[in-house]
């Protein structure tokens, strides 16, 4: 019974430091230096003692499985968690199918600030809305949009820094 909680131990720390792994590897990216740092130490920390464990014990092949599994779900996790914390921002440029005065005015309702330039496409006039969303407002975004015009072209950027301009807040 031990030895099954030793490879638990191992299993669980190693999840747990790989998932903070993933987070702050996407902080870094988004530019959240100081949050990443803090998640580094605690990281480190975390994988260092399991290091330590697994060292000490290398003829013990479940140490070496229960690392390796916690490894791969610790992706999976970190990935995971990242998606509901939805940090950060994303940019949105939306082409729809004729005028649709009607979606902007019901995004703009909703809080969205949106840009709209007037386009041209093969099938005649279009707009052209740009905006910059929070990550954990896509969904309401999105069903703002099936509701309006299923049919729109939608493209998505990740980004990360904003200055400027208008973002109405809720």
């Amino acid at each position: 019974m031990e030895l099954f909680l030793g490879y638990l131990i191992i299993f669980g720390a190693r999840i747990l430091d790989v998932s903070i792994s993933v987070v702050r590897t996407i902080l870094v990216v988004r530019g959240k230096k100081f949050q990443a740092a803090m998640l580094g130490c605690v990281e480190v920390f975390i994988y260092i003692t399991v290091l330590t464990k697994i060292m000490s014990q290398l003829d013990n092949i479940g140490n070496l499985i229960a690392y390796s599994l916690g490894f791969g779900s610790g992706q999976i996790v970190g990935i995971w968690l990242e998606q509901k914390i939805a940090l950060g921002h994303v940019s949105y440029q939306i082409i729809t199918k004729g005028n649709r005065a009607d979606m902007i005015k019901a995004l703009r309702d909703e809080g969205f600030a949106v840009t709209v330039v007037e386009g041209n496409g093969r099938d005649g006039k279009r707009h052209i809305l740009n905006m910059v969303v929070k990550r954990n407002l896509q969904f309401k975004l999105h069903k703002i949009l099936d509701e309006f015009d299923k049919d729109a072209f939608v493209t998505i950027k990740d980004t990360k820094h904003i200055s400027g301009g208008y973002m109405k807040r809720k």
